[in-house]
Order: C-alpha cells, then sequence, then structure tokens
C-alpha cells in the first residue's frame, strides 16, 4: 500500500482563450502555491516534487519553495488539451465557447462528455490513453520508495477520483468543477487500486484572511 499526494496548480491566466496564453500563473497562482509550501515545512515529510511538464505546473512546484526536496518533471502527469477539444467542437459541432462562468460549467460537461464518447477528432489524445497515462504515472511513483507530492491539473486529478469511486462522466464532471487551486488530494495505490484518502483540502487557505483567495477557474 501506498499514499499518494497530489496538489493542483495555482491560479492560471484565467480567461485565456488557448493554451500558451493559459498556461503561466497568476500572482494569486505563485501565492497559493507558496502558501501550501509554508504550511507544509511545519511538517516536512516530502523527499521529491513531481511535477507535468507544463509551465503552470512547474512554476506552482517551485513556488512551493521546499527546501532539500527534487524536483522532477513527468509528462503523462500533463493536462488534457481542453483548447485542442473545445476548438474541435466549435468547429464540427457547433459548441460555442463559453462568455461567463455559466456557460463555462456547461461547456465543461459538453466537452468532456462528447470526449469520453470518442466524439472528437483522431489528431487529438484519446480519453482512454488520458487516463492510461496518469494511472501509469501514479503507478510509478507508487513504486517508489521517495515520498512524492505530484502537481499536476484538475483532470488528471478528477480522473483519479473517477478510478476511484467509479464515477461516471456525469459525476466525474461535477468533481472537476469542485477542484481549487493549490488543493490537496490523498489516493491509496493498492495493488491496481486506486482508493481515495482526500479530496481538495486547503489547509493553507482556510483562514479568515485567505478565504476569498481559493479560487478554482
Amino acid at each position: 500500500m501506498t499514499e499518494i499526494t497530489m496538489v493542483r496548480h495555482g491560479q492560471a491566466q484565467t480567461g485565456a482563450k488557448d493554451e500558451a496564453s493559459y498556461d503561466k500563473l497568476s500572482e494569486l497562482g505563485h501565492q497559493q502555491a507558496a502558501w501550501l509550501g509554508e504550511y507544509w515545512a511545519d511538517f516536512g515529510g516530502f523527499d521529491r516534487v513531481l511535477s507535468g511538464t507544463m509551465r503552470r505546473q512547474i512554476e506552482t512546484g517551485r513556488s512551493l519553495g521546499l527546501d532539500g526536496v527534487v524536483y522532477e518533471q513527468d509528462d503523462r502527469l500533463n493536462e488534457m488539451d481542453y483548447f485542442g477539444l473545445a476548438r474541435f467542437l466549435k468547429e464540427n459541432s457547433n459548441l460555442a465557447v463559453p462568455t461567463s462562468q455559466e456557460e463555462f460549467q456547461t461547456h465543461v460537461r459538453d466537452v468532456l462528455g462528447a470526449w469520453s464518447r470518442a466524439e472528437v477528432g483522431n489528431d487529438l489524445e484519446s480519453y482512454a490513453d488520458f487516463r492510461g497515462r496518469i494511472l501509469d504515472s501514479v503507478r510509478q511513483v507508487a513504486a517508489s520508495s521517495d515520498r512524492t507530492v505530484i502537481v499536476s491539473s484538475t483532470g488528471v486529478i478528477a480522473t483519479l477520483m473517477a478510478v476511484a469511486l467509479d464515477l461516471d462522466m456525469a459525476r466525474k464532471t461535477d468533481v472537476f468543477l469542485k477542484i481549487a487551486h493549490t488543493s490537496v488530494h490523498r489516493f491509496e495505490i493498492v495493488g491496481d487500486d486506486v482508493r481515495l484518502i482526500q479530496f481538495c483540502a486547503t489547509p493553507h487557505l482556510d483562514v479568515p484572511e485567505r478565504l476569498e483567495l481559493r479560487t478554482h477557474i
């Protein structure tokens, strides 16, 4: 049995229209990660930070500021190509680009649903391949003796939640939309099983002066 700790990246560039524009932390995103690192500094316990290769994931890992901890990257922990999926569905299914938070929530449901049903182009990563690479990476981490914190993204974390709790895509989407920036999640890997221990903890933000600085989008 191995416990895996996962963190969503800090707030990125809200309102961006493409991956390149979105993929860097906001000033608040750096601060969220720094606060989490300060919280963890009082407890210690990690040998390694492992992130995907996306800029927002790497910046979050660095902004944790954990002294004496090795930093490594694994592109299997990268987020889905949400902008690519949305672009395909706009061009081929007339799925409109959202202009409000309410529209975005509906858009996420439509995009993830179409993706899970393999209704997107073959040049885009399939949902099955996305799920498979995440599980491959996490199981490799579980086989290591290092105490590792993984920095990734909401789609990756929601997928592990779906595996652990046997969620259908509709329920997975509910989870996807509730994962806060720099929230902490813990899973147990027991053989081939993934089991949920903790979901969306934000102890570094759960103080009165920071409550309004908890973000999701």
